[in-house]
């Protein structure tokens, strides 16, 4: 007699962050901002379309998992206590250093306190469900793109220095629990749940 044994089932782990995401109307501005590094090599831009200030990176996350960390999420936001506000993307910076290039960014003047606020609250509630606790102290931005070699980085270091952009402004009304899928045209994200403020 010939026995079967079940195959076990093989989950994909879903790589889930928390963020508040760019109105759709600030892409071109974006965009923008992009294109003065277009002859900066070794960088790699960010999709603009899917523009976005990261609250929590939270990592894979197995799919049984998710409606517990959307709950998870939403007890975070109610700890914060934030109410719906103004957000102005301007300027630009570099992490962690513009000796050391890694990451380009857009800064956050107008709602800096508020984002805080939600991560923090945020943080705490993951760090209890288990999740890795932050290892850099949290600041509001918009990563436009990565630096994957310094052939560019005398451009990058000077156009930060010297430039001072204004993307403008949008009110933060939602929060969303994001999916992004890793593929071969770079990341994928799509919204798992979104929480009004």
């Amino acid at each position: 007699m010939v026995r079967f044994f079940p195959q076990p089932v093989q989950y994909t782990p879903m790589r889930l962050f928390v963020s508040v995401d760019l109105p759709d109307r600030l892409t071109d501005a974006v965009r923008a901002v992009q294109s003065e590094f277009e002859d900066a090599s070794g960088l790699s831009f960010t999709d603009p379309t899917q523009a976005h200030i990261t609250l929590k990176f939270l990592g894979e996350v197995d799919p049984d998992r998710s409606d517990a960390v959307a709950d998870m999420v939403a007890a975070g936001i109610d700890d914060a206590a934030v109410d719906p506000f103004e957000v102005s993307v301007k300027d630009l910076g570099v992490f962690p250093s513009l000796e050391y290039i890694s990451v380009l960014w857009v800064g956050i003047e107008q709602g800096s306190v508020p984002l805080t606020r939600l991560h923090n609250a945020i943080e705490e509630r993951a760090v209890a469900a288990g999740f890795a606790p932050e290892e850099h102290e949290f600041t509001p931005h918009v990563t436009i793109a990565r630096m994957e070699h310094a052939g560019g980085k005398q451009l990058v270091q000077q156009t930060v220095r010297t430039q001072t952009p204004d993307l403008g402004r949008f009110r933060a009304e939602t929060v969303a629990l994001t999916e992004s899928e890793l593929t071969p045209d770079g990341p994928e994200y799509s919204t798992v749940e979104a929480f009004s403020l």
